[in-house]
This record gives structure tokens, C-alpha cells and sequence, in this order.
């Protein structure tokens, strides 16, 4: 801990210009996409000022400096820091009814694939197959479930899929005892989701800002879920043009509650509360040769 007399103005540990804010909002925005505002300056102090004591660095311009030579390790930390993963078991509860009702609408188009972009600790994805052994009536139904997210550190714990029993203390019992391992000894007051459902999901490392996504253009559904708050339009508009031509021409793409892409209309229709269909554009696009 820094002495007194080397705080800041403002008492912080570190000094933290206006230009080092700045500076972070240009970086995380080139590489992820993420727009920060003015407002999130002192959690953005926060945050990295934990990079600084990790690494040893006394001064956020010679940490930014650190970013700018493209110190690999340092830039997966750095956005690690940076993303937000607020999540939890069936979020949004309404979507999966409706996910449920197009899997079995869709019976026997084998596998049905499912593109979860912002897979954080795992709760999404987990609940996306619960859906599916409920639709199939099966712990081995035809579903392809692929994970994905920008933070790595997120993605290890969405792979281990255990979680502290406070995480699912308010699903419905039955759904605990059908989906999940209580932990004993050591592992006494966690849970383990069940290997079958963490057979139907590959989680992988994916920056929506990449140009290859190396994504198969046959997905039945896309989830995409309070992900786009944190884009400005003009990104929100390009990923979602780059969804498009993943879909099938009968695709569902579920957003976020407070997410709207009235902008993206010539890509994208809205159904229903917070899902999306292709626009009859895209589709007749296609011609009737196209999935």
C-alpha cells in the first residue's frame, strides 16, 4: 500500500489522469468493442488499479504503455478486468418457453445448434440445455450447444460448472435434484452440474470484434443477451449484419431486456419481448435453396 503522501488528489493509491481514462477508453473500445462513459472513470480505477499492484507498476501511463506493445498476457488481464459478468440460472426467464416450443417444432433436424455469445460463468448455457432435456424428453437430445466469451477467466469456471449453492437456491427443487450434483466433504455446500449437460456445450474463447468467428452458418438460434449495452450502435449494427448469415432462414435470435435493434432492421425482425427473426429481406435474399 502506497504511503500518504504519494496518493492522488483524490486519495487514490494511484495517480489516474483524465488522459490515462481516456487513453483506457480507446484501447478497450479498438479491441472489444466496449464503449466505456465518462461515468464508469473510478470503476474503471478500480478495477485496473489490481493490474497495477499485480504487475509491480507504480503509474497507469507506464501500464497503458504496457498494453500498447501488445503484451499479450497483460491484454487478456486487462479485458478480463474490464467485462462485466452479472448472470444467473434461467435470467430472463420468458425466452425459454419459447426456446423450448421452436426445438420441438424442429424435431429431427439433427443437431440443433445453438450459439450462446456471451456464455459468462455459465449459467446461459446451462439453462439452455436443461431446456433442451426437458424438449427432448432425453439427457442426450440432438443439441449442439456452442459457448462463448471474451473473458477467459469466466469460461474456466462455465467449464467446471460448479457453482457456490446460493447460485441456484432459487431454482425450483426438482430442477436441482434432476440437474445437478450436491458436492460433499470439501465440497460440502457447492454444486456440480450434471456431465451430461456439460457434454451437450464446447466453450470457447470468442471476441465479438474478430472478423472470423469460425462459426458454422447453421444455427437454429442465437442468444446474444446484455451484451450489446455495451456497444455503441455503429458495432451493435456490424455484429448483428454478421449474425445473419449464421442463422437459418427459421432462426431465433433471444437479446437482453433493455437491448432494442430498431437500427438493424434491414437484418433483423422482432417477434416478440426481446426475440428476433430474420427480415424478410434477408431471407428472400437467400432464395429458396438456402437453409
Amino acid at each position: 500500500m502506497a504511503d500518504e503522501d504519494n496518493r492522488d488528489k483524490n486519495g487514490r493509491e494511484f495517480d489516474f489522469t483524465t488522459q490515462d481514462f481516456k487513453r483506457v477508453q480507446k484501447l478497450i473500445y479498438d479491441h472489444a468493442g466496449i464503449s466505456l462513459s465518462e461515468s464508469k472513470q473510478e470503476l474503471v480505477y478500480s478495477r485496473l488499479a489490481r493490474r497495477l499492484r499485480a504487475t509491480g507498476i507504480r503509474h497507469f501511463g507506464e501500464y497503458l504503455n504496457l498494453l500498447e506493445r501488445n503484451d499479450a498476457a497483460e491484454w487478456e488481464a486487462f479485458t478480463n478486468a474490464l467485462t462485466t459478468n452479472l448472470t444467473s440460472f434461467f435470467r430472463e426467464q420468458h425466452h425459454f418457453p419459447i426456446l423450448a416450443e421452436h426445438m420441438r417444432k424442429h424435431k429431427g433436424r439433427e443437431p440443433f445448434e445453438i450459439w450462446c455469445s456471451a456464455a459468462s460463468t455459465g449459467e446461459e448455457p446451462y439453462s439452455i440445455a436443461m431446456t433442451a432435456v426437458d424438449a427432448f424428453g432425453s439427457f442426450t437430445p440432438p443439441v449442439k450447444i456452442i459457448a462463448t466469451d471474451l473473458d477467459t477467466n469466466v469460461l474456466e469456471t462455465a467449464k467446471a460448472g460448479v457453482y457456490p449453492l446460493a447460485r441456484v437456491d432459487k431454482l425450483d427443487p426438482d430442477l436441482i435434484k434432476r440437474f445437478f450434483l450436491r458436492g460433499t466433504g470439501s465440497q460440502e455446500g457447492y454444486v456440480k452440474v450434471r456431465k451430461e449437460l456439460r457434454d451437450m456445450i464446447t466453450f470457447r474463447q470468442l471476441n465479438l470484434l474478430d472478423n472470423n468467428w469460425s462459426i458454422r452458418p447453421t444455427l437454429d438460434v442465437i442468444f446474444c443477451r446484455n451484451v450489446m449495452i455495451y456497444f455503441d450502435k455503429p458495432t451493435q449494427l456490424e455484429i448483428l449484419k454478421k449474425f445473419a448469415p449464421l442463422l437459418r432462414n427459421d432462426g431465433l435470435m433471444f437479446s437482453g431486456h433493455s437491448e432494442s435493434f430498431y437500427h438493424a432492421d434491414a437484418y433483423f425482425k422482432l417477434r416478440g419481448k426481446t426475440v428476433y427473426e430474420l427480415a424478410q429481406k434477408v431471407k428472400a435474399q437467400r432464395g429458396s435453396g438456402k437453409p
